[in-house]
């Protein structure tokens, strides 16, 4: 990507590469959210979706990833309108809400890895789904800022 076309473009005006772009990579929307019934409040787990490579923080059917998950999160311009569905640091958030992208992001940085050394992705912090019983999610229940997770089901 040339110049900070972020700073420039509105959402609207932006190519769908662009777009994409401003995903960091962290890995944090991957990530299964339950639902409390009563108050509508979501939590984040620690428990990413199988479709989820924990090592580079990427969809591996990325294409086909709404097909194949039923509550998988398309991200368009229209969330935007919910920017407390993201997690704070995610530049969806950020753009929607005036803020900057932050220094460790890679369209900011030029660099991939970036988001993993500044600690900011799931990276080493997720198990797969499919070693979890549904009935085990809520013991999977992790706080945001700071970004904790338990300990005893962490990946190596």
């Amino acid at each position: 990507m040339k110049d900070n076309f972020w700073e420039t473009k509105t959402p609207q005006e932006m190519t769908s590469e662009e777009w994409e772009s401003l995903c960091d990579g962290c890995g944090r929307c991957c990530l299964i959210k339950l639902e409390d019934e009563d108050t509508q409040e979501v939590y984040y787990t620690n428990v990413v979706c199988q479709y989820f490579n924990m090592e580079t923080c990427q969809c591996t059917d990325y294409k086909k990833r709404l097909e194949l998950v039923s509550n998988c999160l398309k991200i368009d311009v229209e969330m935007l309108n919910r920017p407390e569905d993201f997690p704070e640091t995610c530049a969806y958030r950020l753009l929607a809400t005036g803020s900057p992208l932050p220094n460790w992001h890679p369209l900011v940085s030029d660099s991939m890895n970036s988001i993993h050394d500044a600690n900011i992705s799931v990276r080493g912090k997720v198990v797969s789904e499919e070693y979890i019983h549904p009935e085990q999610l809520e013991e999977q229940i992790i706080l945001w800022e700071p970004m904790i997770f338990p300990k005893a089901d962490k990946a190596e």
